[in-house]
C-alpha cells in the first residue's frame, strides 16, 4: 500500500469512522461523505466498497445493530458507487452536487425503509407521504452533516496533497 492509499484508508477507519461515535446531532455525522470519499479516492473498487462498509461495521458495532441495517448498508454502497463519478473531478461543485444527492438518496432510502418494515406509518400511501415529512427535520441535519464532512475530507486530501508530495496521486508528482 502506498502512502496516498494509507492516508486515504485511515482517514476513512480512523476519523470519519470514530466521529460517529462522538455526540452529535440525529444524522449529522460523516457516512454519506466517507463512502463519497471511498468511491472518488480508492482505487481498487472492491476496496472502495470494503473499506468503508468495515468502518460502518466497526462503528455500528459500538454503537448498536438495528432492523434497517440492510437498507442503510445498500444506500452506502450506491454512494460509494456514485463516488466513482468523481474520480478526477473532486473539484468543490462535482463534490457538493454529489452530496447533495446522496443525502438525498439516504433519505429515500431509509425513510422508505421505516415506512415499509417498521410498522410506525400505515401502509398506504398517506402513511408513506407521512413518514416521509416526519423524517423532513432529520433531512436538513443529514444535508449539513454531509456537506460538513465531504469539506473535511475532500479539503483535508487537498491540503495534504499540496502540502506532502508523497501523497499526491501518481500522476502529479
Amino acid at each position: 500500500m502506498n502512502a496516498r492509499s494509507a492516508l486515504v484508508t485511515g482517514m476513512i477507519l480512523g476519523a470519519a469512522a470514530a466521529l460517529r461515535l462522538l455526540p452529535h446531532p440525529p444524522n449529522f455525522d460523516p457516512i454519506g461523505a466517507l463512502a463519497l470519499f471511498a468511491g472518488a479516492q480508492i482505487d481498487n473498487r472492491r476496496w472502495a466498497f470494503i473499506v468503508p462498509l468495515a468502518a460502518m461495521l466497526l462503528s455500528d458495532a459500538a454503537i448498536g445493530f438495528h432492523s434497517q441495517l440492510p437498507l442503510v448498508y445498500g444506500a452506502f454502497a450506491l454512494i460509494v458507487w456514485m463516488g466513482f463519478a468523481l474520480r478526477g473531478r473532486s473539484t468543490p461543485l462535482p463534490v457538493v452536487g454529489a452530496s447533495l444527492l446522496a443525502s438525498t438518496l439516504f433519505f429515500i432510502v431509509t425513510n422508505f425503509g421505516v415506512w415499509a418494515f417498521d410498522g410506525l406509518y400505515p401502509r398506504s400511501l398517506e402513511g408513506l407521504i407521512a413518514c416521509y415529512v416526519a423524517a423532513i427535520p432529520f433531512f436538513g441535519n443529514t444535508v449539513a452533516g454531509g456537506l460538513f464532512y465531504v469539506a473535511v475530507l475532500f479539503g483535508g486530501l487537498a491540503l495534504a496533497e499540496r502540502k506532502i508530495p508523497r501523497f499526491a496521486p501518481a500522476a502529479r508528482i
